[in-house]
């Protein structure tokens, strides 16, 4: 019996000690508190079995610690389960050239984080109604400009194309036709009916992500290799 309640206590110690490692214990909310007190109390029952099979008191308290340590690593995963997904977010992000990492800063602001790519240009993985869309960042674009592919891909109306507005692109002079994307969202930021223009067939390399929608943004800077996009 004095066995199951020093596991007991010390079940309740391991969650006192999660509550103290939490910046923002005093915050939590119902859900949260709930699961801390269900891995304290699974501490605890692990720990009085543990107890209760060993005859040896010294094994007995060696075991203990063990799965008390055990107990407060998941239940540390727990509480910063977030900040380990907005690394892992980054960190695919600097591998993955386009793929966008998207966290809160410590304004509350949705932040989204591009990386250079190998060209020295920054790429970004786009969806326009649904579908992927490479573009590169293009901050001398005015609008958003698409391929003529990327279009077709992204599902407008290309019946109802109007090529009626000249630009200057990497191939030369082409026609434009100018365009509204009902849906773009790129990392975790979206808008909706979002001036663009599409490119005649053939002339353009690549689409660009031009001031059309960056003008929408709260904020955007370039430090070094990254490109921070602030809703």
């Amino acid at each position: 019996m004095q066995r199951v309640l020093i596991a007991i206590i010390v079940g309740l110690l391991l969650l006192i000690g999660a509550l103290a490692l939490a910046p923002d214990s005093f915050n939590m909310d119902g859900d949260q508190i709930a699961q801390l007190v269900k891995y304290g109390m699974i501490a605890a029952l692990i720990g009085s079995g543990v107890l209760a099979s060993q005859r040896n008191l010294g094994q007995a308290v060696r075991s203990l610690a063990i799965w008390s340590l055990i107990a407060l690593a998941l239940v540390t995963v727990y509480l910063y389960r977030n900040d380990a997904q907005d690394v892992a977010s980054r960190l695919t992000a600097g591998l993955i050239p386009g793929r966008a990492s998207t966290f809160t800063d410590a304004q509350g602001f949705n932040t989204v984080v591009l990386y250079k790519a190998s060209n020295g240009h920054f790429q970004a993985e786009v969806s326009i109604n649904g579908k992927n869309v490479p573009m590169m960042v293009d901050t001398g674009a005015s609008m958003i400009a698409l391929t003529y592919e990327d279009a077709e891909r992204a599902g407008l109306d290309m019946a109802g194309l109007s090529f009626t507005s000249p630009v200057m692109t990497a191939n030369g002079r082409a026609m434009m036709a100018p365009v509204t994307i009902p849906s773009l969202s790129i990392g975790g930021i979206e808008r909706t009916n979002i001036r663009a223009g599409v490119a005649e067939r053939g002339r353009m390399a690549e689409s660009l992500l031009g001031m059309s929608f960056l003008q929408t943004l709260s904020a955007f800077s370039f430090e070094g290799d990254e490109l921070k996009l602030r809703d």
